[in-house]
């Protein structure tokens, strides 16, 4: 109803403002005020005129009834009115009375949207608020919905009916959605109404002061015309659902505010025994280092003060980010639900103390944690001395078998066992290098102790060996029955640059075995291994490891015993087992169809076959080399190990 028409009809029947109409012959009201009394529609108003036409009654009367009607129905149009209002007051009084007693939001918001959607007589309602957060604006509640994919609708800022709703800070209404081209369209919110089977829709803003935070809608799944009367309906609703969402702000705040109040109180009650943890810590810290203790003792004794478990990590093995955060800022720092205090001397990383399963730290506990790391540092550096001569004798003898000096495997094996290595496993040797150049001598003289300290310490917890040489580093490592030489190459490549943050790049030789009786070996093998790191540094490849088996056929180059068969059987091996097994000849295929420019219809002609022959053939290779094959790298270390099958093949029959 417009609203002119309802402040028509909230004048007294008489009132100046409207058409005055003469009064009905007596009796002529009475059908009318039976039909008011008994609430009929506004149809049957039209009987009594009807059938006093029908029955053929004088003019007068018709006439007379016809001005009692439009009495009537005017009064009934106040009273409808009246009515609508009171429900209209009730349903807001209803709605602030839950609003004052909030204790479920959820629960307030859903009565404010159930209830204009009563009293609009609209199919659906629902609220949407903004996320701040996620930058965009999600469903809330919804009442009369029906399509999933609508209730979990999420739109960008901006978009839809709902976005210009947000932008203009007013009521927007369409009498169908879907031919108004007045806001933005999107696939998403388009879906989702269409599944709804929306047609006409208002939207109100929710206001937080001058910040729109959602909007209220009403819907019908027709085309409908929305009253200001009803728009001002929705209106007062969502300033009730604004109100209710600010009281669920503020009381959240509230309790944040009391939490806080108590932990803090809590802090106080607990500082003094926090301040007692310290100084017991401090006097077990003292005794340990007096009566040289370790750093898994220092761990121990700080777990006990903090209730907690304290581990000591390799730099290595600790998160990379909060270990270089610790030692940047020489505080411990939060890693998830860990603490992380850097273990450090000067500029090196020695390791990290790791508090697990404790997130909520206390200050002093913190400082506990840190003063630990310092004294578990300073034990380090006590043992590095002796941790130094160690590494001498693991270089001496490194550069003994690198240059052959001691051929007795006995007395070779001897000095490998003091340092619990094994000379009769498979070995790799790995030539390393750190790549950024040093802007004098001094500092790069500094990096490169930096990087053999980094190694012989890894070759000492490996069970290998490590020596400075040719300007960089060479380890002799163990390889793992799981590991290949590439993995060890990277892994190493990874341990060291962590160790003293700078890239490092490592070149790795094959495996090599029997190194007391073949310690010659060794020397080839470093020799493999400067090649790969040469060829990483020319391939920009800095801060990698690679062995020659990850070059393809320039490996073929770089590998001391030009392990030609290896690099046939990683290429092609899969087709030539194929074709020994099922007496195929996709070799024979392989071979023309390289020879004919990579043509099916050229090489069904070179071989005599139908070209479905041809291309079942090459599909076949597909599945055995992959889908790759045909890449310009793959083809041509496919048409080298071609090649070289095939002139390696009479020395094998």
């Amino acid at each position: 109803m417009s609203r002119d028409h309802a402040q028509s009809a909230e004048r007294p029947v008489h009132d100046a403002g409207a058409p005055v109409l003469p009064a009905p012959s007596a009796g002529a009201e009475t059908p009318f005020l039976e039909l008011l009394a008994r609430g009929a529609s506004a149809d049957a108003y039209e009987q009594p005129v009807l059938l006093a036409r029908a029955d053929g009654g004088p003019a007068e009367w018709v006439t007379a009834l016809e001005r009692a009607k439009l009495l009537a129905l005017r009064v009934r149009s106040e009273l409808e009115g009246r009515r609508r209002r009171e429900a209209e007051l009730s349903a807001l009084f209803e709605t602030a009375h839950d609003l004052a007693g909030l204790r479920d939001l959820d629960a307030v918001l859903r009565a404010i949207v159930q209830r204009a959607r009563s009293l609009l007589g609209t199919d659906v309602a629902y609220l949407s608020l903004n996320d701040p957060a996620r930058g965009d604006t999600y469903m809330r509640v919804t009442e009369g919905s029906v399509a999933a994919r609508f209730q979990q609708l999420r739109l960008g800022m901006g978009e839809g009916l709902g976005g210009l709703v947000a932008q203009t800070a007013r009521p927007y209404v369409t009498d169908d959605y879907f031919k108004d081209a007045r806001f933005q369209h999107t696939r998403t919110i388009d879906t989702g109404v269409r599944d709804e089977g929306l047609v006409a829709i208002l939207g109100v803003p929710l206001m937080l002061g001058h910040h729109v935070i959602g909007v209220l809608f009403a819907a019908d799944r027709r085309a409908r015309v929305f009253e200001r009367e009803q728009i001002a309906l929705l209106g007062s609703f969502a300033a009730l659902a604004a109100a209710a969402i600010d009281t669920a702000n503020l009381l959240a705040e509230t309790r944040s505010a009391l939490a806080e109040l108590e932990r803090a109180n809590e802090i106080i009650k607990d500082r003094s025994g926090v301040i007692e943890r310290a100084s017991d810590v401090h006097d077990r810290l003292t005794e340990l280092v007096l009566r040289g203790g370790g750093v898994h003792d220092v761990a121990a004794a700080v777990s006990q003060v903090l209730a907690g478990t304290v581990e000591f990590a390799e730099a290595a093995a600790a998160p990379v980010r909060a270990l270089e955060s610790s030692r940047a800022e020489g505080h411990a720092v939060r890693h998830e639900d860990d603490w992380i205090a850097a273990v450090a001397a000067g500029g090196e990383l020695l390791g990290a103390l790791v508090l697990r399963g404790h997130p909520g730290l206390d200050p002093v506990d913190q400082l506990t944690l840190e003063r630990a790391a310092m004294v578990t540092s300073l034990l380090l550096l006590a043992r590095r001395s002796a941790a130094e001569a160690e590494q001498r004798v693991r270089g001496e003898l490194l550069d003994d078998l690198l240059d052959a000096r001691d051929r007795d495997p006995r007395l070779l094996r001897e000095r490998a066992r003091r340092l619990h290595a094994d000379l009769d496993a498979r070995h790799v040797v790995l030539a390393a290098r750190l790549d950024a150049p040093a802007p004098d001598a001094d500092q790069e003289a500094d990096a490169r102790r930096r990087l053999w300290a980094a190694a012989s310490h890894l070759a000492a917890t490996r069970r290998g060996l490590a020596a400075a040489r040719d300007g960089g580093t060479v380890l002799l490592l163990p390889l793992d029955a799981r590991d290949g030489a590439t993995e060890l190459a990277r892994r190493t490549a990874r341990d060291l640059g962590t160790a003293v943050h700078e890239a490092v790049t490592v070149g790795a030789s094959a495996p090599v075995e029997d190194l007391a009786a073949r310690p010659e070996t060794v020397a080839a093998a470093y020799t493999e291994a400067r090649r790969c790191l040469d060829a990483l540094r020319l391939l920009s490849r800095s801060g990698d490891g690679a062995a020659a088996e990850d070059f393809g056929f320039l490996g073929l180059l770089l590998a001391g015993d030009r392990d030609i068969a290896g690099f046939v059987d990683r290429t092609i091996g899969q087709v030539v087992a194929y074709d020994e097994r099922r007496g195929t000849e996709l070799l024979r295929t392989l071979d023309a169809y390289f020879a004919c420019g990579m043509s099916p219809a050229r090489t069904k002609d070179e071989l005599h076959v139908h070209v479905n022959t041809v291309a079942q053939r090459l599909e076949r290779v597909a599945r055995l080399l992959g889908d790759d094959w045909q890449s310009p790298a793959r083809t041509l270390e496919i048409q080298l190990a071609l090649r070289l099958h095939r002139l390696s093949a009479p020395a094998q029959h």
